[in-house]
Protein backbone atom coordinates (compact mmCIF):
# COMPACT_ATOMS: atom_id res chain seq x y z
CA UNK A 1 0.00 0.00 0.00
CA UNK A 2 2.71 2.28 0.95
CA UNK A 3 4.41 1.87 -2.47
CA UNK A 4 0.90 2.55 -4.20
CA UNK A 5 0.80 5.74 -2.29
CA UNK A 6 4.11 6.59 -2.85
CA UNK A 7 3.63 5.81 -6.70
CA UNK A 8 0.40 8.14 -6.88
CA UNK A 9 2.03 11.05 -5.25
CA UNK A 10 5.13 10.81 -7.65
CA UNK A 11 2.62 11.22 -10.42
CA UNK A 12 2.97 14.99 -10.30
CA UNK A 13 5.69 16.27 -9.45
CA UNK A 14 6.50 20.30 -8.30
CA UNK A 15 8.61 22.35 -6.91
CA UNK A 16 6.42 25.40 -7.35
CA UNK A 17 3.98 24.77 -4.76
CA UNK A 18 4.24 22.96 -1.69
CA UNK A 19 0.24 22.63 -0.52
CA UNK A 20 -1.09 20.79 2.21
CA UNK A 21 -4.34 21.45 5.12
CA UNK A 22 -3.35 24.02 6.34
CA UNK A 23 -0.14 25.32 4.43
CA UNK A 24 0.56 26.60 1.43
CA UNK A 25 4.34 27.48 0.27
CA UNK A 26 5.79 29.15 -3.06
CA UNK A 27 8.67 28.13 -4.32
CA UNK A 28 9.44 27.40 -0.46
CA UNK A 29 8.16 30.94 0.77
CA UNK A 30 4.60 30.63 2.89
CA UNK A 31 1.84 32.63 1.02
CA UNK A 32 1.26 34.72 4.18
CA UNK A 33 4.71 36.10 3.99
CA UNK A 34 4.32 36.92 -0.12
CA UNK A 35 1.03 38.52 0.36
CA UNK A 36 1.27 42.81 0.68
CA UNK A 37 4.92 41.69 0.41
CA UNK A 38 5.57 40.84 -3.32
CA UNK A 39 4.11 43.11 -6.34
CA UNK A 40 2.18 40.38 -8.63
CA UNK A 41 4.96 41.30 -11.36
CA UNK A 42 7.51 39.62 -8.63
CA UNK A 43 5.27 36.92 -8.07
CA UNK A 44 4.57 36.13 -12.00
CA UNK A 45 9.00 36.06 -11.53
CA UNK A 46 8.65 33.66 -8.58
CA UNK A 47 6.48 31.14 -10.08
CA UNK A 48 8.12 31.19 -13.31
CA UNK A 49 12.01 31.46 -12.10
CA UNK A 50 11.99 30.07 -9.39
CA UNK A 51 13.27 32.89 -7.31
CA UNK A 52 11.96 36.19 -5.90
CA UNK A 53 13.79 38.95 -8.34
CA UNK A 54 14.63 42.73 -7.19
CA UNK A 55 12.16 45.48 -6.76
CA UNK A 56 13.80 47.02 -9.60
CA UNK A 57 13.98 43.66 -11.67
CA UNK A 58 10.02 43.52 -11.25
CA UNK A 59 9.51 46.74 -12.03
CA UNK A 60 11.33 46.72 -15.27
CA UNK A 61 9.02 43.56 -15.76
CA UNK A 62 6.05 45.31 -14.69
CA UNK A 63 6.54 48.07 -17.37
CA UNK A 64 6.67 45.09 -20.12
CA UNK A 65 3.29 44.07 -18.69
CA UNK A 66 1.35 47.04 -19.23
CA UNK A 67 2.71 48.46 -22.32
CA UNK A 68 0.86 45.32 -23.71
CA UNK A 69 -2.81 45.22 -22.32
CA UNK A 70 -4.78 45.93 -25.12
CA UNK A 71 -4.55 47.32 -28.66
CA UNK A 72 -8.34 47.81 -29.34
CA UNK A 73 -10.94 45.72 -31.37
CA UNK A 74 -9.08 45.38 -34.19
CA UNK A 75 -6.48 42.74 -32.70
CA UNK A 76 -8.45 39.54 -33.64
CA UNK A 77 -7.86 38.40 -29.70
CA UNK A 78 -10.14 41.21 -28.59
CA UNK A 79 -12.70 41.04 -31.47
CA UNK A 80 -12.59 37.50 -30.65
CA UNK A 81 -13.48 37.97 -27.10
CA UNK A 82 -15.94 40.90 -27.63
CA UNK A 83 -18.09 38.79 -30.05
CA UNK A 84 -18.18 35.73 -28.02
CA UNK A 85 -19.25 37.61 -25.01
CA UNK A 86 -22.68 38.14 -27.19
CA UNK A 87 -22.90 34.63 -27.38
CA UNK A 88 -24.18 33.95 -23.80
CA UNK A 89 -21.03 32.40 -22.84
CA UNK A 90 -18.99 33.51 -19.10
CA UNK A 91 -16.31 36.13 -18.78
CA UNK A 92 -14.26 33.11 -18.51
CA UNK A 93 -14.96 31.76 -21.86
CA UNK A 94 -14.66 35.03 -22.87
CA UNK A 95 -11.18 35.14 -22.02
CA UNK A 96 -10.31 31.93 -22.97
CA UNK A 97 -11.78 32.86 -26.09
CA UNK A 98 -9.18 35.83 -26.88
CA UNK A 99 -5.93 33.99 -25.36
CA UNK A 100 -6.88 31.18 -27.55
CA UNK A 101 -6.56 33.27 -30.43
CA UNK A 102 -2.78 34.40 -29.85
CA UNK A 103 -0.67 32.28 -31.85
CA UNK A 104 2.55 32.61 -33.83
CA UNK A 105 0.96 35.37 -36.34
CA UNK A 106 -0.99 37.18 -33.77
CA UNK A 107 0.44 37.40 -30.02
CA UNK A 108 3.86 35.20 -31.25
CA UNK A 109 6.30 38.05 -32.28
CA UNK A 110 7.59 38.72 -28.73
CA UNK A 111 8.57 34.65 -28.48
CA UNK A 112 10.17 34.86 -32.20
CA UNK A 113 11.92 38.17 -31.50
CA UNK A 114 13.68 36.79 -28.08
CA UNK A 115 14.45 33.79 -30.19
CA UNK A 116 16.51 35.81 -32.85
CA UNK A 117 18.43 38.02 -30.25
CA UNK A 118 19.13 34.81 -28.38
CA UNK A 119 20.27 33.59 -31.44
CA UNK A 120 22.52 36.67 -31.92
CA UNK A 121 23.85 36.66 -28.60
CA UNK A 122 24.86 33.57 -28.86
CA UNK A 123 27.21 33.97 -32.23
CA UNK A 124 28.44 37.41 -30.38
CA UNK A 125 29.26 35.36 -27.25
CA UNK A 126 31.21 32.45 -29.59
CA UNK A 127 33.17 35.24 -30.87
CA UNK A 128 31.56 36.63 -33.79
CA UNK A 129 31.28 40.42 -34.33
CA UNK A 130 28.62 41.84 -33.86
CA UNK A 131 27.60 43.34 -37.79
CA UNK A 132 28.18 39.28 -38.84
CA UNK A 133 26.44 38.23 -36.13
CA UNK A 134 23.56 40.05 -37.33
CA UNK A 135 23.94 39.04 -40.96
CA UNK A 136 24.24 35.42 -40.28
CA UNK A 137 21.29 35.47 -37.73
CA UNK A 138 18.89 37.10 -40.32
CA UNK A 139 19.71 35.24 -43.05
CA UNK A 140 18.83 32.27 -41.44
CA UNK A 141 15.38 33.72 -40.60
CA UNK A 142 14.58 34.74 -43.38
CA UNK A 143 15.46 31.53 -45.07
CA UNK A 144 13.64 29.79 -42.54
CA UNK A 145 10.66 32.09 -42.12
CA UNK A 146 10.50 34.73 -44.50
CA UNK A 147 11.44 38.71 -45.02
CA UNK A 148 9.00 39.26 -42.38
CA UNK A 149 11.15 40.27 -38.99
CA UNK A 150 9.52 40.17 -35.65
CA UNK A 151 9.37 42.88 -33.00
CA UNK A 152 9.99 45.37 -36.13
CA UNK A 153 7.80 47.79 -38.06
CA UNK A 154 4.17 48.21 -37.43
CA UNK A 155 1.08 48.20 -39.70
CA UNK A 156 -0.66 51.47 -37.77
CA UNK A 157 2.46 52.64 -35.81
CA UNK A 158 4.22 54.74 -38.51
CA UNK A 159 7.19 56.21 -38.56
CA UNK A 160 7.30 55.32 -34.60
CA UNK A 161 5.50 52.65 -32.19
CA UNK A 162 4.75 55.19 -29.31
CA UNK A 163 5.63 52.12 -26.56
CA UNK A 164 8.58 51.36 -27.72
CA UNK A 165 10.68 53.97 -27.18
CA UNK A 166 9.02 54.34 -23.60
CA UNK A 167 10.21 50.48 -23.14
CA UNK A 168 13.45 51.07 -24.31
CA UNK A 169 14.44 54.49 -22.22
CA UNK A 170 13.43 52.11 -19.23
CA UNK A 171 16.18 49.72 -20.46
CA UNK A 172 18.64 52.31 -20.89
CA UNK A 173 18.52 53.40 -17.27
CA UNK A 174 18.07 50.11 -15.75
CA UNK A 175 21.31 49.08 -17.32
CA UNK A 176 22.57 52.26 -16.19
CA UNK A 177 22.00 51.54 -12.74
CA UNK A 178 23.43 47.81 -13.52
CA UNK A 179 19.74 46.70 -13.42
CA UNK A 180 20.29 44.69 -16.16
CA UNK A 181 23.55 44.54 -18.51
CA UNK A 182 22.48 46.20 -21.64
CA UNK A 183 23.49 43.79 -24.18
CA UNK A 184 20.36 42.58 -25.63
CA UNK A 185 18.83 46.43 -25.83
CA UNK A 186 22.42 47.18 -28.64
CA UNK A 187 21.46 43.85 -29.80
CA UNK A 188 17.81 45.22 -30.83
CA UNK A 189 18.88 48.84 -31.86
CA UNK A 190 21.38 47.22 -34.26
CA UNK A 191 18.99 44.98 -35.80
CA UNK A 192 16.41 47.77 -36.14
CA UNK A 193 19.22 49.64 -38.41
CA UNK A 194 20.46 46.68 -40.42
CA UNK A 195 16.29 45.75 -41.01
CA UNK A 196 16.33 50.20 -41.89
CA UNK A 197 19.54 49.35 -44.15
CA UNK A 198 18.12 46.20 -46.28
CA UNK A 199 14.98 47.85 -47.10
CA UNK A 200 16.15 51.34 -47.97
CA UNK A 201 13.77 52.72 -45.16
CA UNK A 202 13.74 53.39 -41.60
CA UNK A 203 11.55 51.06 -39.47
CA UNK A 204 10.09 51.44 -36.09
CA UNK A 205 10.75 48.32 -33.29
CA UNK A 206 7.26 47.39 -32.21
CA UNK A 207 6.15 46.61 -28.82
CA UNK A 208 6.92 42.77 -29.38
CA UNK A 209 10.65 43.65 -30.36
CA UNK A 210 10.90 46.31 -27.15
CA UNK A 211 8.97 43.69 -24.74
CA UNK A 212 11.81 41.04 -26.29
CA UNK A 213 14.51 43.20 -25.46
CA UNK A 214 13.42 43.63 -21.91
CA UNK A 215 12.35 39.88 -21.63
CA UNK A 216 15.70 38.67 -23.04
CA UNK A 217 17.41 41.35 -20.08
CA UNK A 218 15.75 39.74 -17.16
CA UNK A 219 16.85 36.36 -18.65
CA UNK A 220 13.37 34.69 -19.03
CA UNK A 221 13.52 32.09 -21.92
CA UNK A 222 11.86 32.56 -25.11
CA UNK A 223 9.26 30.83 -24.83
CA UNK A 224 8.00 32.45 -21.45
CA UNK A 225 8.04 35.52 -23.75
CA UNK A 226 4.88 34.42 -25.34
CA UNK A 227 3.01 32.97 -22.06
CA UNK A 228 3.66 36.57 -20.79
CA UNK A 229 2.45 38.51 -23.43
CA UNK A 230 -0.53 36.34 -22.89
CA UNK A 231 -0.71 37.60 -19.37
CA UNK A 232 -0.65 40.85 -20.45
CA UNK A 233 -2.97 41.02 -23.13
CA UNK A 234 -5.78 39.35 -20.89
CA UNK A 235 -6.18 42.22 -19.20
CA UNK A 236 -7.28 44.17 -22.07
CA UNK A 237 -9.11 40.66 -22.80
CA UNK A 238 -10.99 41.11 -19.64
CA UNK A 239 -12.04 44.89 -19.77
CA UNK A 240 -13.08 44.58 -23.44
CA UNK A 241 -15.20 41.14 -22.65
CA UNK A 242 -16.56 42.50 -19.57
CA UNK A 243 -17.21 46.68 -21.37
CA UNK A 244 -19.20 44.16 -23.92
CA UNK A 245 -21.75 42.28 -21.56
CA UNK A 246 -22.59 45.89 -20.15
CA UNK A 247 -23.33 47.27 -23.41
CA UNK A 248 -25.48 43.91 -24.60
CA UNK A 249 -25.76 42.57 -28.51
CA UNK A 250 -26.58 38.97 -28.95
CA UNK A 251 -24.23 37.05 -31.56
CA UNK A 252 -22.87 40.23 -32.91
CA UNK A 253 -20.39 38.75 -35.99
CA UNK A 254 -17.20 40.52 -37.33
CA UNK A 255 -19.71 43.34 -39.51
CA UNK A 256 -22.78 44.76 -38.77
CA UNK A 257 -25.83 42.49 -40.49
CA UNK A 258 -26.20 44.99 -43.66
CA UNK A 259 -22.52 44.02 -44.47
CA UNK A 260 -22.26 40.20 -46.15
CA UNK A 261 -19.11 38.80 -47.22
CA UNK A 262 -18.60 39.39 -50.73
CA UNK A 263 -19.52 36.40 -52.98
CA UNK A 264 -17.01 35.13 -55.37
CA UNK A 265 -17.29 31.93 -56.67
CA UNK A 266 -13.94 30.05 -56.45
CA UNK A 267 -12.61 32.47 -53.62
CA UNK A 268 -10.90 29.83 -51.70
CA UNK A 269 -8.81 28.96 -54.81
CA UNK A 270 -5.02 29.58 -54.98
Amino acid sequence: MTDDADAVRAWWRTSIIDMEPGKIAFRGHPVEALIGAVSFPQMIWLMTRGDLPTPEQGALLEAALVAGVDHGPQAPSIAAARMAATCGVGLNNVMATGVNMLGDVHGGAGEQCAELYTDIAGRMDAGTPQDAALDAALADWRTAHGKIIPGFGHRFHKPTDPRAPRLMGLVRKAAKAGVVQGGFADIAEALQTRIGQDRGAPIAMNIDGATAVIFCELGFAPPLARGLFCLSRSVGILAHGWEQMQQGGRNKGPMPPAYLPRYIPDAGET
